[in-house]
């Protein structure tokens, strides 16, 4: 039995130094021991806070680099590194949507890498041309929505945006704050790219009058909306996944909108003037790898994954997702004008934008 345990003790060490190697096969030697010279890495990460604890402490294990991590909404980011202007506080970015992320490219305050691990990303809408960011998931918009008190009031499911406008829904509905999260954000986008400009703000303006609560995350309407204090939440599907497998919601219905809709690309990318620069583009690399996209699922976050060697999470396509029915999402345009957007929206709301939508 002892020897039988040495054998087993063996191969399991023998297979951890295999995947330890093949981690690190594609990734250059010198960056790798560049990084571990610099030996720490600060993480601000958007994504939750499970997924972005076990992506930092992969990264720790895999490569002995210390690493400390923040979890705030994108909103939060961009804020605060537009406020550091190329001093910043934290060396990359982990997670949460690319509208954000744009905007901060566009601004030059992300540092420009081109990672090796990038080959296995799944078409180049998954990256900036530049290599500002790269994506690492994607998550489809939609509506969750409480089915039981829908029952109880006697309404019907949405089916689609059109639907939200129903005076009907006035104080059910859940969106995340326009100034704080990128999935409001990208609603924004998605609405006027939809409808066009002029229609798509005036959407907006409609859509405040049945608005109940704008949460600073872009994951807070899915988490209200089991215990039934958000009666339908805009966000991501994948937060409503989460809420019905790990936290038991089976209350929780999903909603595709039935004319289109739009998705996330999750990102991660450099921070310009990143003190530790060299543990930075490694992250990287772990980033757009299986040894850190294949967690996920592990810790409640099941977005698509767009790199070919990982493994999609069987719960996605399990509540009948599909990655390729969405809308063809202008991304150069959300770059350019995002910032200009969220103005007008808050311009177009009037009064109501000024205690609606604080940032703190």
């Amino acid at each position: 039995m002892k020897k039988l345990f040495a054998v087993l003790v063996a191969v399991s060490m023998l297979l951890g130094l295999m995947s330890f190697s093949a981690a690190e096969s594609e990734i250059d030697a010198e960056l790798i021991a560049a990084a571990k010279e610099e030996g720490e890495l600060v993480v601000y990460g958007s994504c939750e806070e499970e997924y972005l604890q076990a992506a930092c402490d992969g990264f720790e294990n895999l490569y002995g680099i210390k690493v400390t991590h923040q979890r705030l909404s994108t909103g939060e980011v961009q804020a605060k590194i537009e406020e550091e202007n190329g001093n910043p506080s934290a060396d990359v970015w982990f997670g949460g949507t690319t509208d954000p992320y744009n905007i901060c490219a566009k601004e030059g305050l992300l540092e420009t890498y081109e990672a090796k691990n990038a080959a296995h990303l799944l078409g180049a809408a998954y990256r900036d041309k530049d290599g500002a960011w790269y994506g690492i998931y994607k998550g489809i918009l939609g509506f969750m929505v409480n089915t039981e008190e829908l029952e109880r009031m006697n309404l019907e499911t949405p089916a689609d945006w059109q639907d939200l406008l129903k005076p009907e829904y006035k104080g059910l509905i859940w969106l995340s704050n326009y100034n704080t999260a990128g999935t409001a954000k990208l609603v924004i986008n998605t609405m006027i790219q939809k409808y066009g400009h002029d229609e798509g703000i005036q959407y907006l303006v409609d859509l405040d009058k049945n608005i109940q609560v704008y949460t600073k995350s872009g994951s807070g309407p899915s988490k209200n909306v089991g215990t039934g204090e958000c009666v339908i939440g805009i966000g991501f599907l994948h937060d409503g996944i989460y809420q019905i497998v790990d936290n038991g919601y089976d209350n929780i219905g999903l909603v595709i909108p039935s004319t289109g809709t739009s998705y996330e690309i999750g990102a991660t990318a450099i921070f310009k003037g990143a003190k530790h620069i060299n543990a930075a583009k490694l992250w990287i690399e772990y980033a757009l790898s299986p040894d850190c996209v294949n967690q996920a699922d592990e810790y409640g976050s099941y977005q698509f994954l767009v790199l070919d060697n990982a493994e999609q999470p069987e719960q996605a396509a399990k509540f009948g997702l599909d990655p390729e029915n969405v809308m063809d999402y202008d991304f150069e345009d959300a770059k350019e004008n995002t910032t200009k957007y969220i103005g007008e929206v808050m311009e177009a709301l009037g009064s109501a934008a000024d205690d609606r939508f604080k940032t703190e």
